[in-house]
């Protein structure tokens, strides 16, 4: 299968440039997209097995992306980004399938860790699928 992919959509270089060195280092290939219409095309032409997902990026909201990204793959998972604390905003991600989320500024260490755990069970359900029979 080769490196998992994950796609880093962030209108702030800045976060884009250090969540991609860091998972870099992990292991993963990264890709970036500073909004909505780049996290699309991104999604089609590489189907990453997961999505940090900013929640306010210009012309299109984090939930829009979401519920476009999901459209895609079902299966994807989602990591939602946030520097507000908005409640109702997290509720409706998780609502539409986001597997966690991290109010900026984020420990990076508690973000890799997330990341590395929800990859690792996505992994292992694609064993378990891949081999129903155990052959």
């Amino acid at each position: 299968m080769g490196e998992p992919k994950i796609l880093i959509v962030d209108d702030q270089k800045g976060i884009r440039l250090l969540l991609t060195e860091v998972f870099r280092h992990e292991g993963y290939q990264t890709f970036q997209a500073s909004d909505g219409k780049q996290a699309v095309e991104i999604m089609r032409a590489e189907n990453p097995e997961l999505v940090l997902l900013d929640m306010k990026i210009p012309g299109m909201d984090g939930l829009d992306i979401l519920k476009r990204i999901r459209a895609i793959n079902p299966e994807v998972r989602i990591i939602m980004m946030t520097a507000y604390g908005e409640l109702d905003m997290v509720k409706e991600a998780a609502r539409l399938g986001a597997v966690r989320h991290f109010t900026k500024p984020f420990d990076i260490d508690e973000l890799r860790d997330a990341v590395n755990a929800c990859l690792k069970r996505a992994d292992e359900a694609g064993r378990l699928v891949a081999s129903p029979g155990g052959a």
